[in-house]
């Protein structure tokens, strides 16, 4: 059976300034957390948006009212991983500052979060958001060092 030009694919839509030149890198972390969970990537759609932007995803598909920095939306069927992901920079410029890191380096970690979603990981529990930030500050420390 022949593979689709679409499968295994990870697009990136949006304002793409702060990713300086890196979406090929970015992308490749993205690959190698779906690799390290045995999962196979069909498609994902990382969506760099306004900070209005995503709290009209968040009203119409979640109803929720309040920002976020990030919403995943996981269509995976079983180890076959397809999502969308929508990221506010907006967000990812304010959380830079007040966490005192580099804009970029805060998207990628964000990027991170969207995949581990997507890989099963949750973070509605200390514990659990615990597990989560050690899972980031893996695979970002892995992408500084390549």
């Amino acid at each position: 059976m022949e593979q689709s030009q679409y499968l295994n694919k990870i697009s990136i839509y949006g304002n793409k300034e702060l990713l300086k030149n890196s979406i090929r890198k970015s992308q490749a972390i993205l690959r190698k957390i779906l690799y390290d969970h045995a999962l196979t990537l069909d498609t994902l759609e990382i969506n760099l948006v306004s900070d209005e932007e995503l709290i009209n995803i968040n009203r119409t598909a979640l109803n929720h009212d309040y920002f976020t920095d990030i919403i995943t939306f996981d269509y995976s069927e079983q180890s076959i991983t397809t999502g969308d992901i929508y990221i506010s920079i907006d967000r990812i410029i304010e959380n830079a500052m007040t966490y005192k890191v580099a804009p970029h380096d805060e998207l990628i970690r964000v990027m991170c979060h969207g995949v581990l979603h997507l890989s099963g990981y949750k973070d509605k529990t200390k514990v659990d958001k615990e597990l989560m930030t050690k899972m980031e500050n893996k695979y970002l420390q892995i992408y500084k060092n390549k």
